[in-house]
């Protein structure tokens, strides 16, 4: 279509009633609407039914030429369609030359050769050219932009008379939703094999990338992660997601919620979902990353799938996604708002108020990086939340496994791939910082690759890890295994840190997470001849794609766009550009968005002792015209800035501690939680709790058991004696993020049993909570066979039970028997339907 014929839009309601004068009025002797008519015998102003004369069609013709000039800009619209007249300020004249030759156009529709179900079929585009064919001399004596004017006027009165000719006809109707139903079914098979096609693997970071693929199918390669609320229980993702149509679903850097995203639309696009998830077979699954949308915010649905560029989106049918959503087919899944600019985020919120209330029945997923958005962002919306919880031991050891499974597919090391899994299993439970750095599938990932890239040996700390990781991908894997450069390009790691260190600050200053192909070029171009070993290797274009195939770093996510296999990694080479370039006053400028936050972290890891002092300083520093909520974020953060510094004046650290020392006293739950993400470094300044009220204590607890990390025990001891159910619950939900046995001892053995219902969620905490005598009240989150409950449960013991996980086939509970004492059994909605519960045992189904 011409371009023109954007600008141009009709209202309906002006429209509309000028639209239906161009045809007969329905009547006793009038065409029929169960069959195809020819468009000539509908019309108004020829034939034995005409009622219009051509003074009429003029009119109408003119007040169609005033209204598409009213929503345009008039005086844009005429200067470009006549621009000498406007100046002289004949206006006018250009306004009728266009109305006469619309006139002629729709005297057309009196002579073309076409019924209405074909007309239709055409769409509106196609049927204008039919009657510009039909009238060739319409608009012969228009000016170039008049002529185009009136092309695009026309074009979008075809839309609404081919709408008219839709509601006039039920065959018509009919006939166009059978044909778009089967069109539609046919795309659909298609689309989803592109689906399978573009999501149906994972990148396992370090895999021998000479001797196999580094990506690996979906089935093999993903792990369940699980959700936690903070009223409740872990979850297995996939059990928390069947029980809402709207989740809001957050989770830190490498959590997994872009592989739990592709797990969803792959599984969906299959039709193999079973369970509570069996409910989303038959839907259509939209993966809307959001770092893919352009300026503009959220897309409308016939967008949808170019603005994320997927394969299909120019042989996708007119009106496809709208069809899919008002039937109420749709999972969308909108990943990443932590991705889009900080300015664009309300537009994008505003989005997800509208499309779920215009296109109810859908299933939405969106996520998002944890800070990036506030508590109840999307309540209003009817939007649940859930977190993506930190990985279990029991989801290490799992990840573990299946990583090295995994690794003996390239068929290498095999004689040693077996002790290296046994050794960093042992590594992970014994060693804290280990254990601390492993709580989400990216930082798995790393410890297996560098722990078989070093052949069982680990470096300490983050910076460490990242360090090692950026030299395993960057050149310690072809020299060693002496590869010749596939492509003729021999760069050492330096040159190539220094390359992508360029990238990532690109992003970090435009506020991206993915760039253009070409602008990748532009800035090695720009960049190139101050780094002389990577000029004298090659041009621009071939050093991106040596970059791009070799490093592991790089991906092309769609043709023509390119980011890092992760945000983390984006982050660092960020803020070693950064702090190369002492850029400190410009991280200290931008400290109040989220998105900088890592960045500044690694900044504090990668920094001298003095720059150190001075970003922190900076940091607290007031700054005019700062609002109180971006002040307050600056400190916490400084102080969560303080576990990276490798060597810092004292002073410096004091002051810290000083500054933000009231700002740990949180004053509700959600300043409570929001405390701990400044990590363990918040225990040492959170106040003693032994003499606070129980309102403050469960704040407290509430901060301390944010921190997954085993300092956090000491700091909770305190909290054990308290009466307090708020307080109890609070130490007893949080018993997965610790180690095991220690938190059992330490927590568990000291929590008054009186109304607590203690939460069970693997197996080494059901052997714990035996060893310690059981418990009255227990609430079962993890999945458990019958036979698992029996023996780990103390039965003499046992008087409530709550079983919040799916039991899936396992409705038969008979086996409760075993439990004498056993007098009420909690369940959720989706277990409402179990069978064999024991005489006397009271059911109760509870919200999921």
């Amino acid at each position: 279509m011409d371009p023109a014929a954007n600008s141009v839009r009709l209202a309906p309601d002006v429209v509309v009633p000028l639209i239906t004068q161009l045809f007969a009025a329905e009547g006793p002797g009038g065409p029929p609407a169960d069959r195809p008519v020819r468009i000539s015998a509908l019309v108004s102003f020829q034939g034995d039914r005409r009622t219009r004369t051509e003074r009429d069609l003029t009119r109408i013709a003119g007040a169609l030429v005033a209204e598409a000039l009213r929503q345009a800009t008039p005086a844009q619209a005429l200067q470009e369609a006549a621009p000498a007249e406007a100046r002289n300020g004949r206006d006018g004249e250009a306004e009728r030359a266009v109305t006469d030759a619309l006139a002629r156009s729709l005297h057309a529709l009196g002579t073309v050769d076409m019924d209405d179900v074909r007309a239709v079929r055409l769409g509106p585009e196609a049927f204008a050219r039919h009657l510009a064919v039909a009238a060739p001399d319409a608009d012969r004596e228009l000016p170039h932009a008049a002529a185009r004017l009136h092309t695009a006027i026309l074009h979008a009165v075809c839309d609404q008379i081919l709408r008219f000719l839709v509601r006039r006809s039920a065959f018509v109707a009919r006939g166009l939703a059978e044909r778009a139903a089967a069109t539609d079914a046919a795309f659909e098979e298609v689309y989803a094999r592109g689906i399978i096609a573009g999501h149906d693997h994972l990148t396992i970071y370090g895999i021998d990338l000479a001797h196999s693929p580094d990506t690996w199918p979906l089935d093999a390669a993903y792990l369940s992660l699980e959700t936690e609320t903070d009223a409740g229980p872990t979850a297995p993702a996939e059990q928390a997601l069947a029980g809402h149509d709207r989740v809001l679903l957050w989770g830190v850097a490498g959590s997994g919620k872009t592989t739990l995203v592709q797990w969803l639309a792959v599984s969906v696009a299959r039709g193999r979902l079973s369970g509570q998830l069996a409910r989303l077979r038959g839907r259509v699954p939209f993966v809307l990353p959001v770092r893919r949308f352009r300026q503009g915010g959220f897309p409308p649905p016939d967008r949808f799938l170019s603005a994320v560029r997927h394969p299909q989106a120019d042989t996708q049918p007119d009106g496809w996604a709208e069809r899919v959503l008002s039937a109420g087919r749709g999972l969308l899944l909108v990943d990443g708002i932590d991705e889009a600019p900080e300015g664009d985020r309300e537009q994008l919120r505003q989005a997800l108020r509208e499309l779920p209330a215009r296109y109810p029945g859908n299933v939405w997923l969106v996520t998002s990086r944890p800070s990036a958005v506030r508590e109840n962002w999307l309540a209003a919306e009817r939007f649940a939340e859930l977190k993506l919880a930190p990985l279990s031991s029991e989801g290490v050891t799992a990840f573990i496994q299946r990583w090295h499974a995994a690794a003996r597919e390239d068929g290498t090391d095999l004689d040693r791939l077996g002790s290296y899994e046994e050794t960093l299993l042992d590594a992970v439970r014994i060693s804290r910082e280990l254990g601390r750095l492993a709580t989400n599938p990216l930082m798995c990932g790393l410890i297996c690759a560098l722990h078989r890239d070093r052949r069982g040996y680990l470096p300490r700390g983050r910076k460490a890890l990242y360090d090692a990781a950026l030299s395993m991908l960057l050149e310690r894997r072809d020299r060693e295994r002496a590869m010749v450069p596939p492509d003729g390009i021999d760069l050492p790691q330096e040159p190539k840190i220094r390359l992508l260190q360029k990238l990532a600050h690109w992003m970090l200053v435009n506020g991206r997470s993915e760039m253009d192909r070409a602008v990748a070029l532009e800035t090695f171009a720009q960049h190139l001849p101050s780094i002389p070993h990577a000029a004298r290797q090659g041009e621009p274009e071939e050093i991106y794609r040596h970059l791009l195939h070799r490093t592991g770093l790089l991906r092309e996510p769609t043709p023509g766009s390119v980011d890092f296999v992760h945000r983390t990694f984006q982050d660092y080479l960020s803020a070693r550009a950064v702090v190369e370039r002492h850029d400190f006053d410009f991280l200290i400028d931008h400290a109040h968005l989220d998105d900088w936050e890592e960045v500044i972290r690694m900044s504090v890891a990668l920094a001298r002792p003095d720059e150190c002092a001075y970003l922190l300083e900076g940091l607290l520093a007031a700054r005019k015209g700062t609002r109180p909520v971006h002040a307050r974020h600056r400190k916490l953060l400084a102080a969560a800035c303080l576990e990276h510094a490798t060597e810092l004046d004292p002073a410096v650290r004091s002051r810290v501690h000083r500054y933000t020392r009231d700002l740990v006293r949180p004053t509700s739950l959600e300043a409570a939680r929001a405390l701990g993400w400044i990590g363990p470094i918040a225990l040492e300044m959170l106040p003693d709790p032994t003499g606070v009220s129980d309102e403050e204590a469960h704040r407290l607890a509430v901060t301390a058991t944010s921190i997954a990390d085993d300092r956090a025990i000491d700091y909770l001891t305190r909290l054990r004696d308290r009466t307090s159910w708020a307080v109890r619950s609070q130490l007893a939900r949080a018993w997965r993020r610790y180690d095991t046995d220690r938190y059992a001892d330490e927590i568990i053995a000291h929590l008054e049993e009186g109304e607590l219902d203690f939460p069970v969620s693997d197996a080494a905490e059901l052997s714990a909570l035996r060893r310690l005598g059981g418990r009255p009240c227990v609430q079962i989150a993890g999945a458990f066979t019958p036979e698992q409950l029996t023996e780990g449960l103390v039965a003499e013991r046992l008087t409530e039970l709550w079983l919040s996980y799916d039991l899936g086939d396992g409705l038969d509970l008979s086996w409760l028997a075993a439990f004498p004492r056993l007098h009420t059994l909690r369940l959720s909605p989706r277990n409402a339907g179990v069978t064999g519960v024991p005489e006397g045992v009271q059911v109760i189904v509870t919200g999921s």
